[in-house]
C-alpha cells in the first residue's frame, strides 16, 4: 500500500459520512461492506469537499468541520422557481416537501425539493438540500488505487 498522500485526480476507496453539525448522518457509507471508489473530480463529491481530501493519507480518519461556504454554499433564491404543471410529466407526484427530479435536456437531472403544489404550477427548490447549513463531513481514505 502506497503512503503517500490524495492529489488531485486520484482514484480512491473512500468511506465518508455527511451530517448537519451535532445532527443524525445524512449519508454514510462506514457500514456498508464495501468502501465507495470514485476519481477526484468526477463529479461525485462535490468539488467543495473533495478540496478537503486532498493531502489525507491512507488509513486516517478524520471529521472536518465546514461552515456552509466551505460545504454546499449558501441557497440561492434564484433556485426557486415555479413550474406550470403542463410543463411537467403527466404522471408526476407532487408532494410537498418531496424531493423529485427533473429530467433536463442533455439527458442530466436536476433535484429539486416541491416547496408549494397549487391547482396549476408548483414552488420547487433546486438548491442543494444541503445549502445553508453546517456541516460535519467524517472521511477516510482506505486507499489510492
Amino acid at each position: 500500500m502506497s503512503s503517500r498522500a490524495v492529489a488531485a485526480g486520484d482514484t480512491l476507496e473512500l468511506r465518508y459520512a455527511l451530517r448537519p453539525r451535532g445532527g443524525d448522518d445524512l449519508v454514510s457509507n462506514f457500514d456498508d461492506p464495501e468502501a465507495e471508489t470514485l476519481t477526484l473530480g468526477d463529479g461525485t463529491l462535490s468539488p467543495a469537499l473533495e478540496a478537503w481530501l486532498i493531502d489525507l493519507t491512507p488509513g486516517e480518519r478524520h471529521v472536518f468541520l465546514l461552515d456552509p461556504g466551505q460545504a454546499f454554499g449558501q441557497s440561492d433564491p434564484g433556485l426557486i422557481q415555479t413550474l406550470a404543471k403542463t410543463d411537467l410529466p403527466p404522471d408526476m407526484e407532487f408532494v410537498r416537501d418531496h424531493l423529485v427530479e427533473f429530467a433536463m435536456p442533455g439527458g442530466q437531472t436536476l433535484a429539486g425539493r416541491i416547496l408549494e403544489v397549487a391547482d396549476d404550477a408548483i414552488k420547487v427548490d433546486f438548491n442543494h438540500p444541503l445549502a445553508d447549513l453546517s456541516i460535519e463531513f467524517e472521511v477516510e481514505v482506505v486507499r489510492i488505487l
